[in-house]
This record gives C-alpha cells, structure tokens and sequence, in this order.
C-alpha cells in the first residue's frame, strides 16, 4: 500500500522524540506539511525538524497544560497554514511514584501535572482541531492512547485514568463527528522504546517487561508511526471510533 499526504497539513504534538519524532518523519516521507511541536527540548526539537523531507514545514513550541498556550499553538498554524488536514495528539508524560506515600499537596500537584498535560490539553486542542475541521469539510485526529487505560497502572494513576479518559473522549467525539466527515481514532500502545523509556527497558526490569509479549520484544517508535499513518489515510473512515491495540499481545481485550 502506497500511502501519501501530498498537500495536507499535519499537527503532531510532542513530536521532538520517540513516537512523535517517528510519525513526523514518516508523514514527511509521504509528503505532508508537517507542524513539530515541543513543550521543553528544543534541541530534540531542531533535530527532529532538520531530519524532515520535503519543505515548508513548521517547529512550534508550546505547554499544552495551560490552556492560553494550546490556542497560541492553534492560532498560529491557521494563521500560516490555513487548516488542520490531520491531528495527531500525541504528546504526554508518565510519572510512577509510590502515591500512598505522599502527602496531600505532593497527590494533588502529581495529579494535576498529568491529567492537565496528558487528558485537558488534548481535549483541549482537540476541541479547537475539531470545529476548524467542521467548517473546512473534513479532517482526522488520531490519539496515542496506552495499553494502561485497560490494564491500569498502579503506580501512576493519573496517566492511567487520563488514557482511558482519553479513550472515552475519543470514541464521543467520533460519534459526535461521524456525521461531519471528521474522523477520530485512537492507538493504545503498550511499552514503546524511546527517549522516555529507554533507561528502563535496559534495565532489569526490561527482561520482565519484555516478556509480557510472546513476540518477548517491545515495540519501536517506527512501529507506532506506521500505524497511526495508517490510521490517517484515505479510506479508513468507517474504521472512526475505533481503539487499535498494539501491545505484541501481551494485554488482550475481548
């Protein structure tokens, strides 16, 4: 299948690394415009942005927890780019702590640093993508979801309870959408191997997390990047609503 983006904008957030880094080069090998966002690293960034096929592309910088900031990022790319072909929300943090062993103060600031960044800012982006797309005829979002938001993550509750909120909010708005040529999907990975995870997949602890898959590997950031490109292409609208598993079956839901 030869898959192509000629002339569409593409809007991946957290795309200085890792998964988003991957999709981003993989929707420029296909000739999308691609907009690179990144909260913090700008030298990820850069390299990122420098790696990219293809011209007219755009770097942007953004804290997707404060809500000012997502409407800067939006503005910005209309302004420039005229539209919003594809979303790609991506960007995300995970934190473990052991949370019965903090106080009151520590709970809250754990929680609200990632739902506000992992589940509010999405939505929030997404709500802005999604009324642009309304207006413009038609439009994709595909949201980088986990494994976690069915298995749970006990020592980081917020990320888990924000993926699955995550799904929630996907599948709704897929609904809400499937009338407006606007389609919303989302990918639920299990342990992917980037910047973010690396120093514990090489760990001890990655021979165990490993073996959570018959496959006894875990997936790669270009792994990720070919399905959610898949996700984004032509004739996959019927497919909207959907949560696509990818965890080398080491977490199978029925």
């Amino acid at each position: 299948m030869n898959i192509r983006f000629d002339n569409k904008i593409v809007l991946i957030t957290g795309s200085s690394r890792g998964i988003g880094a991957a999709t981003a080069l993989k929707f420029a090998e296909s000739g999308a415009t691609v907009i690179v966002h990144y909260s913090k690293d700008i030298y990820k960034a850069r390299e990122t942005f420098n790696s990219l096929p293809g011209s007219c592309h755009m770097l942007l910088k953004a804290d997707l927890s404060v809500p000012d900031d997502v409407k800067r990022l939006f503005d910005k790319v209309l302004r420039q780019k005229g539209r919003i072909d594809i979303l790609v929300n991506n960007a995300g943090i995970y934190e473990e702590t052991r949370w019965w062993e903090l106080d009151y103060e520590e709970w809250q600031q754990h929680w609200k640093k990632t739902i506000d960044t992992n589940l509010t800012g999405m939505a929030n982006l997404s709500f802005l993508v999604a009324k642009q797309m309304i207006a413009q005829g038609g439009g994709k979002i595909i949201n980088v979801s986990s494994r976690g938001a069915f298995r749970g993550e006990p020592h980081a509750l917020p990320y888990g309870a924000g993926k699955a909120a995550m799904n929630s909010f996907g599948q709704s708005m897929a609904w809400a959408l499937a009338d407006k040529n606007v389609q919303v999907y989302t990918i639920a990975p299990g342990w992917v191997d980037t910047d973010m995870t690396h120093e514990i997949l090489e760990s001890e602890q990655g021979k165990a997390v490993a073996a959570q898959s018959p496959m006894n590997r875990f997936a790669t950031p270009g792994e990720l990047a070919n399905a959610i490109t898949l996700l984004a292409s032509s004739g996959t609208e019927y497919m909207t609503g959907c949560i696509l598993d990818m965890n080398g079956a080491s977490y199978l839901r029925t």
